[in-house]
C-alpha cells in the first residue's frame, strides 16, 4: 500500500530481456536503504525488488504489468517516480494507493501558466465510472485532484515542487502515463453491478 507522495526519483541504468519478463536495473538515492523482498512503486507500479549491486538494484516486470502499463516503453536514462511502502503510524498526505495500475492514459495537453502546469489526460471510457470531478486519481504513482473530467478526458493541476521533483517535467503532450484509479471507486462501483448485495 502506498500514498501517491513521491519520496525521490530513480534513473533506469540497464533493460534486461528475460524471456516475456524485463529486468530493470534501478539506481536512487535510496537504493543502500533497499532490501530484497521489498516492494517499491515505479511510475505507480508496485515491482519487488529481486536482487541489490553496488548502489543499484533489480526489479523484474512480468508480461501482464508489462501490457497494462507503460513499463513496456521504458528506456535506458528514464526517469521513474520512487515511493516505498506505507509504514503503520505514517501520516496519509495522499490517498490510498495500491500500486495496481489499472490502464494507461496519454497527455493531450499541457499549459504553462504562472506558477503552476495543467495536465489534460485522455482515457478509456471505460474507465469512466471510476473517475470524478475533485476526486483522487494517482498518475505515474502521483496523487492528485482532478477537474474538468469528461467521459473520457481529465485535468490535473501541477505545483512547481512537484514538478520539479518528480518525472512530470519529463511529461509532455503525447506522452503515456501510468493511472491507478481510487480504490474505494472500484469497490463501490464493484457492489452495484452485484445489485448492491453485501
Amino acid at each position: 500500500m502506498f500514498t501517491g507522495i513521491i519520496e525521490t526519483t530513480a534513473v533506469i541504468k540497464q533493460i534486461v530481456q528475460s524471456g516475456s519478463n524485463v529486468d530493470y536495473w534501478i539506481t536512487s538515492a535510496i537504493a543502500p536503504e533497499l532490501k530484497v523482498d521489498q516492494s517499491i512503486a515505479h511510475n505507480g507500479i508496485c515491482l519487488t525488488v529481486v536482487e541489490l549491486k553496488d548502489n543499484t538494484y533489480r526489479v523484474t516486470a512480468v508480461a501482464e504489468t508489462l501490457l497494462v502499463t507503460n513499463a513496456g516503453k521504458w528506456l535506458a536514462g528514464d526517469t521513474l517516480n520512487i515511493e516505498r511502502s506505507l509504514k503503520i503510524g505514517d501520516r496519509l498526505d495522499g490517498h490510498f494507493v495500491q500500486g495496481h495500475v489499472d490502464a494507461t492514459a496519454l497527455c493531450i495537453d499541457k499549459q504553462t501558466l504562472d506558477g503552476s502546469w495543467l495536465f489534460t489526460f485522455s482515457f478509456d471510457e471505460q474507465y469512466a465510472p471510476l473517475i470524478i470531478e475533485k476526486g483522487a486519481v494517482c498518475i505515474n504513482g502521483v496523487s492528485l485532484t482532478v477537474f474538468n473530467v469528461t467521459g473520457s478526458t481529465f485535468t490535473v493541476t501541477i505545483i512547481p515542487y512537484t514538478y520539479t521533483h518528480t518525472n512530470f517535467n519529463c511529461i509532455g503532450k503525447d506522452s503515456v502515463v501510468n493511472v491507478e484509479f481510487d480504490v474505494l471507486g472500484k469497490y463501490f462501483l464493484r457492489h452495484k453491478e452485484l445489485g448492491g448485495r453485501a
